[in-house]
């Protein structure tokens, strides 16, 4: 059972196998729970959501029609990090001023992931999401863009667009 994708996995997991969503939590927990502790910067809450994620994934299993599920998942992990942030009367704009944390830093290259941790922090909680899905957790663009509700095309032309903001705030302050 753990070589099936994982879109065949949830389908099951839809259809009434409960037993195959610890699989698909082993897989996928930690990538949401980085993603959301990198847009929040609060250890705490990411693993609260990441909880939360998966009870919504098991409650709106038969809302899942067949689609990549890693972006289904994702859409899911937003839009609880943003209702986290509604529920407590907070604007996008708190996202924003939170510190912006990398879960995974090496010892050696501490400096240079705080230099990049800076200039993260500085770009819009929107552009920061689409930096952290792309390039931290590898969502093609195909996939992102069935998260942002938008086409491939004008993905990658924003996701070039912020790669030259964040490139612009790191060497700004190098």
């Amino acid at each position: 059972m753990e070589t099936l994708s994982d879109e065949i996995l949830m389908q099951k997991v839809a259809e009434g196998n409960l037993d195959l969503l610890k699989i698909l939590f082993d897989r996928h927990h930690k990538h949401v729970y980085n993603f959301l502790y990198k847009m929040s910067g609060d250890s705490m809450l990411s693993e609260d959501l990441t909880q939360d994620v998966f009870y919504k994934l098991i409650k709106y299993r038969s809302s899942y029609k067949n689609g990549a599920f890693v972006s289904w998942l994702f859409t899911i992990a937003r839009n609880n990090l943003r209702g986290h942030f509604t529920r407590n009367h907070k604007s996008h704009e708190d996202v924003n001023s939170l510190t912006y944390k990398l879960v995974e830093v090496e010892s050696t290259n501490l400096e240079d992931y705080s230099q990049l941790e800076f200039a993260l922090s500085q770009l819009n909680p929107s552009d920061r999401e689409l930096i952290i899905l792309n390039r931290f957790k590898e969502i093609r663009y195909e996939e992102l863009a069935e998260i942002m509700g938008s086409t491939p095309g004008a993905i990658k032309t924003k996701v070039c667009r912020v790669l030259q903001k964040l490139k612009k705030i790191y060497l700004e302050n190098n």
